[in-house]
């Protein structure tokens, strides 16, 4: 028997021996299993997550408060100035330092901005990567404030997107720029609130608009540069009050490290919380099928978390879930393995090149074998 006949003996052997072994009725290749959440960090009274900023640590509302979380899950106070009341969800966002189009100036590299919902009307604060707080805007035409999300794709011209109800069942979406002029989007037909994110440019028809979760319908929502709504997807998962989805946050184009979620302790609610931050490796999320550029919305109640992949139609699936009595607040935060950790220096340099050399010679070594084994 010749080489040639020998190989695809051995493959169709191998074939028989699978469809033989895989049990009846069942598929020989099963779907990739879902992620669990794990409380990764206790910190009481967080309800958002925002970074990470240049040195590589996440910023936390906490109680009303700012608070530093290191890779590692140490934690500092953060801009002892700032304050905001601790039963409203004052969500935050962080810079990572983008020119505002037409505007003539910037939202520097790890500027948090945050809902202050102490004024009437509502508005946003700005806090300095120093600590330094400073009010930005108010925002008429909405009774409260309940979301926001930073143009980091450019179809806004970079600036800041927030949201709150104009009316019942209505959303108004506004643009604020780094001076803090604020434009109106326009008024959608559905209530939006929560973590909210701008869509990557590679998610289909959807690129680069606002993307948003109305909980009460357990549906996922597109709003465009000119406010106009779209449905992206239906969730799957049960809807309603502190219930349906609600933390929106999509996957870096370079991969996933962790992705985190705040679990807010909401005493005499039936998702009660573990006053917890949540945390999925990068290695559950890829084993559960989760790629970049993908959506992951949470649900506000277990934390249960639906990805959605957008080509030309979209497609939801759940991929995680979080402990049952978990209450899911803020934006779903995943952060790429290269977040914060700065240029490589001279060891970073030294360990590529060791790495190049070591496939080089593996290279070499396979080539000399292959010669070898074509000899007669």
């Amino acid at each position: 028997m010749s080489r040639r006949h020998r190989v695809r003996a051995v493959v169709v052997a191998l074939a028989a021996l699978a469809t033989a072994s895989a049990p009846t009725g069942l598929a020989a290749s099963p779907g990739p299993p879902q992620a669990a959440w794990e409380q990764w960090l206790h910190l009481p009274g967080v309800f958002d997550l925002a970074g990470p900023r240049a040195d590589g640590r996440l910023v936390a509302a906490v109680h009303g408060r700012l608070v530093l979380v290191g890779q590692a899950g140490a934690t500092s106070d953060f801009a002892p100035s700032y304050s905001a009341p601790d039963g409203p969800e004052s969500y935050i966002a962080l810079s990572p330092g983008m020119a505002v189009e037409g505007a003539g100036c910037s939202f520097p590299r790890d500027e948090v901005l945050a809902l202050d919902l102490t004024r009437v009307p509502a508005g946003v604060a700005r806090i300095s990567s120093n600590g330094a707080v400073s009010h930005l805007a108010d925002v008429t035409g909405a009774t409260t404030l309940t979301g926001l999300a930073l143009d980091t794709v450019g179809r806004f011209g970079h600036r800041l997107l927030v949201v709150g109800p104009a009316e019942a069942g209505k959303t108004q979406v506004s643009g604020i720029d780094c001076r803090g002029r604020v434009a109106s989007i326009g008024v959608v037909d559905t209530p939006l609130e929560g973590g909210m994110a701008v869509a990557p440019r590679s998610f289909g028809p959807y690129g680069g608009q606002l993307v948003a979760a109305d909980e009460l319908r357990g549906s996922i929502y597109a709003v465009s540069p000119s406010g106009r709504l779209s449905a992206v997807a239906a969730s799957g998962v049960p809807a309603g009050g502190d219930i349906g989805v609600e933390s929106a946050g999509f996957v870096p184009a370079t991969g996933v490290a962790a992705a985190y979620l705040a679990d807010r302790g909401t005493p005499g609610n039936p998702h009660p919380g573990t006053d917890s931050v949540l945390r999925l490796t990068g290695a559950a999320l890829r084993a559960s099928g989760v790629r970049p550029g993908d959506l992951l919305v949470a649900t506000e109640g277990g934390a249960t978390v639906v990805g959605v992949r957008c080509a030309r139609r979209c497609v939801a699936k759940v991929v995680a879930t979080g402990p049952p009595a978990a209450h899911g607040e803020g934006r779903l935060l995943a952060v790429t393995p290269t977040a914060g950790r700065g240029g490589g220096g001279p060891a970073a340099f030294l360990v590529v090149a060791a790495g190049l050399a070591a496939l080089a010679g593996l290279s070499l070594l396979a080539v000399s074998r292959a010669r070898r084994s074509r000899r007669p």
